[in-house]
């Protein structure tokens, strides 16, 4: 069919799933092996899919190719296409009582040992044949990995007053469930003087243990102090609630590695700020104090997906488990 001017342009899902083939590994070659069709066959498509538009959908650039305009427009809704018909696909499925599926998990380091083992385990428990892989990646890894439709499920985190927060421009179009407050939490050694009150090694940082501990720090009493910080957001935080405070942290040490920054901290090299989940990735320390900030300093916890994904069977499967062991934080919004 040759498209006419001034009608809609005829497209089909399979066209689009070549289109982002071809966007995602960059050549027709590999977009047909990836969909297991010959590189003539592919071709053949892209031209067809070509005299239908009217316009050109990809062009060659050395040895491979890259998508026009038009391209680029069919290959950002191929993403939405795809979630529809795996929903499609999976409420079929749960008709035949065929409860299986794939869960392509990603999220940030320390929900890793945390929230991952833990969804993983719950959804092992329960009947079917649902498999879940699983990528680690920082949020703003993460939300692309959805959006380019290379995972299904992204655990995910932001902080009040962000302004590069993931979650607004590079997340329009997607469904951010937020699961959870996370509260930041000081990291001091056991020596310092404001960490007499603190809670030690007391295990446990729910929100019932960290309201028990009395004696919450301000940030500017610790501004004489040398600070070890961790990821990029991270640190940014820390800089913009001291800058409340009206001082700027030193920062003499940088790591992402939260062990790392219990053995400085333990080590009396410096104080740290850091969340409540990280700190239960590594256990409690019987060098450091754990103490509370005076203004309740926290993170949010959430849970992004394609719009409408949750009609798919195994993938809603693991939101409502990922929801479980997020408690006892409520579900607080939704937003799409």
């Amino acid at each position: 069919m040759i498209h006419v001017p001034g009608q809609s342009p005829d497209l089909d899902a399979h066209a689009l799933r070549v289109v982002r083939a071809v966007h995602e590994t960059g050549s027709i070659t590999a977009a047909a092996a990836a969909l297991g069709y010959s590189q003539p066959a592919v071709s053949q498509q892209l031209k067809r899919l070509e005299q239908r538009l009217g316009l050109a959908v990809f062009e060659r650039v050395g040895r491979g190719v890259r998508l026009t305009e038009a391209g680029l427009v069919l290959a950002r809704h191929a993403v939405t296409v795809a979630t529809a018909l795996d929903a499609a696909a999976g409420e079929i499925a749960e008709l035949h009582g065929l409860r299986a599926g794939l869960v392509r998990l990603v999220a940030f380091p320390s929900a890793s040992a945390t929230l991952v083992p833990s969804l993983l385990a719950r959804m092992k428990e329960r009947p079917g044949r649902i498999s879940i892989t699983y990528l680690e990646a920082e949020p703003p890894e993460a939300v692309a990995a959805v959006r380019e439709n290379r995972a299904d499920l992204a655990i995910t985190f932001s902080y009040p007053g962000d302004r590069v927060d993931p979650h607004r421009e590079s997340a329009q179009g997607l469904r951010v469930a937020t699961l959870r407050r996370d509260e930041m939490m000081l990291v001091l050694p056991v020596g310092h003087p404001l960490a007499r009150a603190g809670t030690g090694g007391a295990p446990g940082l729910s929100e019932e243990s960290i309201a028990l501990h009395p004696g919450a720090i301000d940030l500017g009493d610790l501004a004489d102090e040398n600070w070890v910080a961790g990821c990029p957001r991270c640190r940014g935080h820390l800089l913009d609630l001291c800058d409340r405070r009206g001082f700027a942290p030193r920062i003499s040490y940088e790591t992402d590695n939260v062990a790392a920054v219990f053995g400085l901290v333990e080590a009396g090299i410096g104080v740290a700020l850091l969340p409540a989940l990280a700190i239960e990735s590594v256990g409690a320390r019987p060098g450091v104090s754990i103490r509370s900030t005076a203004g309740r300093d926290h993170r949010t916890l959430h849970a992004v997906t394609a719009a409408g994904a949750e009609r798919v069977p195994a993938l809603a499967a693991a939101l409502r488990a990922l929801v479980a062991i997020s408690l006892p934080g409520p579900i607080l919004r939704t937003r799409a």
